[in-house]
């Protein structure tokens, strides 16, 4: 009985987790120009198939894989679907499908630093070498029984695993590939380059705000207690507070309350509540997601001051509200939580001292700099080899036309191509 309800919660989980590409397919369509709409959804779900296939093949058994080692893991390629062991608390498959969604969601994180201006082509390649050697590594670290493991790292969800992993992927991805045309001017300053669709872009949010539901609270794996119920509250508050902190510093800091940061900000406060929503009382949840809401739009004009041109701000909602998800812990980390999750010790606030948040501070760095450094130099050699950046002509007229020969709009842009012919 046990068995098949814990099946069922985590099927529902990886579902839900799934069904977040299409959150990102809304969100990154609605941030970008209608010129790249057809691009933006179409290579979402061609990378998620790729990314599908290497999990099988080798990312999984890279994780988890039983012969491997404190750095890696070995075995399990190829995933036997048919396998199970004696003991299971969950089948295989489902466990499997689970973690194939997780993998797919840091791997769409990753496109944000690539939008509007990278080569199809690229995304084929970054695909599978981002889905064999980068996240595999981290996860196997933290969530397969490697060396951060070892060491207590609390990162229930993935704001480090999936999160912070992809967000460094992309700003590898933005460096290498420079602004979009028109983004600064010869003075610095930066151009205001607008989503076409606002509420594309809020239906996306919304879509994986309640996908973050399977993220977090299907992580218990099991029904149990209910104790799926407490993650998922922690995850709706600090969404909350994320969301409501964010309008009101962009309000203050512009005398306009801008929607995109409020957006940004309810998924900060998701972003960085995933590591630590099993292991903090829920006024710490609402403060997490609070200081989530902060730290996205000081992230946000950080980034733009400095010439990275990320459209869709996976560097600030994922990196930086990661960064500080992850960290979060070694402060609220509660005794009693700790005790029923059976991760790591207790934060600074509850008596644990420096300990855990000095794990924490080390896993971020030290899986921070892995992902960036690899996926920088992926991205270097394919830059030297063949291109990432499509033509400026290419660029100019679309990626939906230069690359897939037909608009996401056709009847909207074929008008505005025949009014600006005429006029």
């Amino acid at each position: 009985m046990e068995l098949g309800l814990n099946a069922i919660w985590v099927m529902l989980g990886a579902i839900l987790v799934i069904l977040m590409q299409g959150g990102f397919i809304m969100l990154e369509a609605g941030s970008t120009r209608m010129k790249n709409a057809g691009h933006v959804a179409g290579k979402t779900i061609f990378t998620f198939g790729i990314a599908s296939l290497v999990f099988w093949a080798v990312g999984y058994g890279l994780i988890f894989g039983g012969d491997g080692n404190s750095i890696i893991g070995w075995g399990d390629f190829f995933f036997d679907t048919r396998a199970v062991s004696e003991g299971d608390t969950l089948p295989p498959t489902i466990l499997f499908l689970f973690q194939l969604a997780f993998a797919g969601v840091s791997l769409s994180i990753a496109w944000g630093g690539f939008a509007e201006r990278g080569k199809l082509s690229v995304y084929l390649i970054f695909a599978v070498l981002f889905s064999a050697l980068v996240y595999p590594v981290i996860a196997h670290w933290i969530w397969g029984g490697g060396w951060l493991a070892d060491h207590g790292k609390q990162d229930f969800a993935g704001s480090t695993v999936v999160h912070l992993t992809g967000a460094m992927a992309a700003l590898a991805g933005t460096i290498l590939l420079k602004p979009r045309i028109g983004k600064y001017n010869k003075d610095g300053s930066a151009n205001d380059i607008q989503g076409h669709n606002q509420v594309y872009t809020t239906l996306g949010v919304i879509i994986l705000w309640v996908g973050w539901f399977g993220f977090n609270a299907a992580s218990t794996l099991s029904v149990g207690d209910g104790f799926f119920g407490f993650v998922a509250v922690n995850t709706q508050l600090a969404a909350a507070a994320g969301a409501i902190v964010a309008l009101l510093v962009a309000w203050a800091a512009r005398g306009k309350a801008d929607v995109p940061t409020m957006l940004n900000g309810a998924l900060a406060g998701l972003v960085a509540i995933t590591a630590s929503c099993a292991f903090v009382e829920t006024w710490a949840a609402v403060l997490i997601g609070a200081i989530a809401g902060v730290l996205v739009y000081g992230s946000m004009v950080f980034f733009e001051k400095r010439k990275i041109d990320d459209p869709i701000y996976a560097l600030s909602v994922h990196g930086t509200a990661g960064v500080w998800g992850t960290i979060s812990t070694g402060f609220f980390a509660s005794d009693s939580l700790v005790e029923e999750v059976g991760v790591g010790k207790a934060g600074l606030f509850y008596g644990g001292g420096f300990e855990q948040l000095g794990v924490q501070v080390l896993g971020v760095v030290v899986c921070g700099v892995f992902a960036f450094v690899v996926s920088y130099i992926i991205l270097a050699i394919m830059k030297a080899v063949m291109g990432l950046r499509v033509s400026e002509e290419q660029e100019i007229i679309g990626l939906d036309l230069s690359e897939h020969g037909a608009y996401g709009y056709p009847e909207q842009m074929k008008k505005a191509s025949a009014d600006s012919i005429q006029a």
